[in-house]
């Protein structure tokens, strides 16, 4: 009997669940599309955003930078709380999350280690108060706050060091900004 986290919840296009599957299975070949949430947590108004450089330790797209956090919908969970735990073992704390928009996508990992092919659901907190992460080092190589402005720069810069879901999500949500 496979683990809930071993587990991952193939979908349709639109999301609607339909079954649990193995979870590398679901990422070998081209991919199975299954349900995944990405974190993103803001402070300062809006203005700067955690992000991490994914552990050497991950399967897919390791010692790329992304955004706060992301995983995979679990049986029986709702996206909100799946996301504030999420954010709780990766950083050691945890906000009030709000959903956002939706969207699917795949990637190929470069190293050729599998494939991503995702309906994945943003999750967005904004700390009102100043936060100490605690990075697990099993999920995280490094961390930093960064600017928007900095940010959106680097990406142009050094495109090769980031996931690929970052840029799709990270442009949801800086158009959906005031």
């Amino acid at each position: 009997m496979l683990s809930n986290m071993e587990m991952v919840l193939l979908c349709s296009e639109d999301g609607t669940i339909l079954k649990a599957a193995d979870r590398q299975e679901t990422h070998s070949g081209t991919g199975l599309l299954h349900r995944a949430f990405s974190v993103f947590v803001f402070r300062r108004n809006g203005q700067e955003l955690l992000i991490q450089k994914r552990s050497q330790e991950k399967k897919l797209f390791p010692l790329l930078w992304a955004n706060t956090c992301c995983s995979h919908l679990q049986e029986d969970e709702t996206i909100g709380k799946a996301g504030e735990q999420r954010l709780r073992e990766e950083f050691g704390f945890s906000c009030p999350l709000t959903e956002g928009p939706s969207f699917v996508y795949r990637a190929e990992d470069p190293g050729k280690r599998g494939t991503e092919y995702e309906y994945d659901t943003i999750l967005v907190g904004n700390l009102t108060e100043e936060v100490t992460p605690f990075p697990n080092p099993k999920e995280i190589a490094e961390w930093k706050w960064v600017s928007l402005e900095r940010l959106k720069e680097d990406m142009r810069r050094a495109p090769l060091e980031y996931a690929p879901w970052f840029y799709l999500a990270l442009a949801m949500i800086l158009r959906r900004a005031p």
